[in-house]
């Protein structure tokens, strides 16, 4: 493959998203356009992304931001126009990482259990449309720069962020879960889809805990780092031995990038918890 990437993050001004990004922009000569709805947060993050580049025989990371709300359609559509022009048309891999938050609905005012709420049935709006249509969408826009090979290069790929919340269920975690269920499902229908028109490949990662708490604005006024609020009840309840890190998210996005005979797969990252039995005490 080429040594030069092309990547479009979703959500990538705080979180995973950030973390993907600084992994990516220390790769010398990626090239990453970050897209994300929170405008402090993505200024923060760009100001950093000069500091995490790398070069390396005069071929340094570059990289773009913008501003983008993702329940918009017509948004959507105009700035993927902008990320053609900065990649010359062609991507490497897609990662659809952005969802809506918090997760829960709120339950300050009991909302939880008054089912005829129009604001719970906002946020389902909310939810369903950043976390699964928009998706859906920007896999769709950007197939004509996924399609485009290089010489010695294959077709891209794409990958969705999803949670072992799509099959793990939590109190008020509905348009989470939903969401995150249906991302498995359209990263099968798609792999097949695009897979026999295109070779474009689609793929899942399915994240536990993966601890981002280091990945935010406030955490780099702070000095917060990584192991900070964690306990060792927290790293020894992962048969692994701790609690997730962004790098291991990376990992797992440059094996799926790499690996072109891997396609239609949900690769889970979460220290060995959802393989544990428990019984009540």
């Amino acid at each position: 493959m080429s040594t030069s990437m092309n990547y479009l993050v979703t959500g990538a001004g705080r979180g995973i998203g950030r973390g993907l990004t600084r992994n990516l922009l220390a790769r010398p000569g990626n090239r990453v356009f970050l897209l994300d709805s929170n405008e402090t947060e993505l200024q923060n993050t760009l100001s950093l992304a000069s500091t995490w580049t790398q070069s390396s025989n005069t071929v340094s990371s570059s990289f773009k931001g913008k501003v983008v709300d993702l329940r918009n359609r017509d948004e959507i559509k105009t700035v993927i126009r902008e990320v053609n022009d900065f990649f010359g048309g062609r991507i490497t891999c897609l990662v659809n990482n952005a969802f809506a938050t918090p997760h829960i609905w709120r339950d300050d005012k009991g909302m939880e259990d008054d089912l005829s709420s129009d604001e719970i049935m906002d946020q389902w709006d909310v939810k369903i449309a950043v976390g699964l249509t928009a998706p859906f969408l920007l896999s769709r826009l950007c197939v004509p720069m996924l399609k485009r090979k290089e010489e010695g290069t294959s077709a891209g790929c794409i990958i969705n962020i999803a949670s072992t919340r799509a099959n793990q269920a939590e109190d008020n975690h509905e348009a989470y879960s939903a969401a995150k269920g249906g991302l498995l499902g359209l990263t099968q229908s798609m792999a097949i889809s695009l897979g026999h028109r295109h070779n474009i490949r689609v793929n899942a990662i399915i994240p536990g805990w993966i601890n981002v708490e280091d990945e935010n604005k406030t955490a780099d006024e702070e000095g917060i780092k990584w192991e900070d609020g964690m306990t060792d009840q927290d790293h020894s309840w992962h048969p692994a031995g701790r609690v997730g890190k962004v790098e291991d998210v990376y990992k797992a996005v440059k094996y799926l990038v790499e690996s072109d005979f891997v396609t239609a797969e949900n690769m889970v990252l979460d220290g060995g918890v959802t393989r544990k039995m428990y019984y009540p005490e």
